[in-house]
């Protein structure tokens, strides 16, 4: 348990039996009535994006999520295997559990999955990625 005191970018927490990750938030202290945290908060699983207000101070639930160092190896149909850089385990995950992140994936690159419960929630880039282009269309003049 925290309070809406502790919310930071990223943070997963349970609202009615949902997984929702802090976006954004901002703490407001008005000149009349109590102070409250306005947020934008995302649904990890659906992906829809809310914006939410708490009081402040209020006891929120927040979610376990054990984010691992892993190497993304392959594409295998839909899936993308992923090796746990510890353990050596691999696991496969949706490509909608990816996200836009594929687009930007490629083969033995070090990535961060986050779980919870042993379900994947998503998959984190590093801050930056090296890619090349392979084609692009002649300039127009």
């Amino acid at each position: 348990m925290a309070t809406t005191n502790d919310l930071k970018n990223g943070l997963v927490m349970v609202i009615d039996g949902q997984l929702w990750q802090v976006v954004e938030f901002q703490h407001v202290k008005p000149g009349k009535g109590p102070a409250f945290v306005r947020t934008k908060i995302k649904n990890v699983l659906s992906g829809k994006t809310v914006d939410k207000t708490f009081n402040a101070g209020l006891k929120i639930e927040t979610a376990t999520v054990d984010r691992r160092d892993m190497t993304y190896l392959y594409q295998d149909g839909t899936d993308y295997v992923f090796m746990d850089q510890s353990t050596y385990e691999q696991i496969n995950v949706p490509a909608e559990t990816v996200g836009d992140a594929r687009n930007f994936m490629v083969e033995n690159q070090d990535v961060i999955v986050s779980q919870h419960d042993g379900t994947v929630l998503f998959v984190e880039l590093p801050a930056t990625v090296v890619l090349t282009i392979t084609h692009t269309e002649p300039g127009l003049q």
